[in-house]
């Protein structure tokens, strides 16, 4: 994988855990068509190399988390110029949704528009105390177009959702960790480092299983319930072969932590 992009950061905290980084921070991190790219160019490559890490953190560089879309690159855009980007931005959108790591989103800032969106479709969220976040398209002529009218009602239910995005107004992540849009809300100094535990937590489980895991509970809001068991035992029963299964049953017995290698 590269490790050099123009409006990305990527970092490992951990030898098992990637950090992604919003850099774009003179301009509130918003998502020009070079971040589309690069989110796309990223976060596809997972699901090839699934081994390249066992958790993601996603975050923003300086005080914003992501401002939406750059509006000051599409002002003037012809319908087709506008779609055309918008097109590479549902790829990166469907990349991240896609990806079968567990990606957290660390909301260090404000998050706005695509922002917010870009957040649901990570696993879950860790957000500052002073974070705020909106889907505030419909006051500016469109509607979420990153998969934000999926993602937000499987996360609060349709009707907090709907206040959310016809409203168009900004809530804090008091009120999304209330409304189950937020996991966890924390000061702002040790956002990263709570943010960062879980992450090696996460890194530190059997990758294969953790993997499996993640596919079946995607598929628990897509899928009748017997369907999703189904998958859920499928998943269930690629573990049972590993080396992994066997290190975890052995560790246990000796008393010791396990060492997976995700095989």
């Amino acid at each position: 994988m590269a490790q050099s992009y123009e409006t990305l950061l990527l970092d490992r905290p951990h030898p098992h855990v990637l950090r992604v980084t919003l850099n774009r921070p003179e301009a509130g991190n918003a998502t020009n068509t070079k971040m589309g790219e690069e989110l796309w160019s990223v976060f596809r490559q997972f699901y090839v190399d699934f081994d390249a890490a066992r958790c993601i953190i996603l975050t923003g560089a300086g005080k914003l988390f992501c401002g939406g879309g750059d509006l000051k690159e599409r002002d003037g855009m012809t319908d087709v110029e506008w779609q055309r980007q918008h097109a590479l931005f549902e790829q990166a959108f469907m990349a991240m949704v896609d990806c079968p790591i567990p990606v957290i989103a660390v909301v260090n800032g404000h998050a706005y528009g695509g922002g917010t969106e870009m957040a649901l479709c990570c696993d879950f969220i860790y957000a500052a105390e002073h974070a705020r976040m909106a889907l505030p398209e419909v006051t500016r002529g469109i509607f979420p177009g990153g998969m934000g009218t999926q993602n937000l009602p499987r996360a609060c239910g349709p009707r907090r959702a709907k206040e959310i995005i016809l409203a168009g107004q900004p809530f804090s992540a008091a009120e999304g960790y209330d409304w189950g849009i937020v996991n966890k809300v924390c000061p702002v100094e040790t956002l990263l480092d709570d943010a960062l535990a879980t992450a090696i937590r996460i890194a530190e489980n059997a990758p294969i299983a953790v993997r499996g895991a993640k596919k079946a509970i995607d598929r628990a809001t897509d899928l009748d319930r017997k369907s999703g068991y189904a998958f859920e035992i499928e998943a269930y029963n690629r573990t049972v072969p590993t080396e992994d299964r066997r290190e975890g049953v052995r560790a246990f017995v000796e008393k010791r932590k396990p060492n997976f290698q995700g095989r």
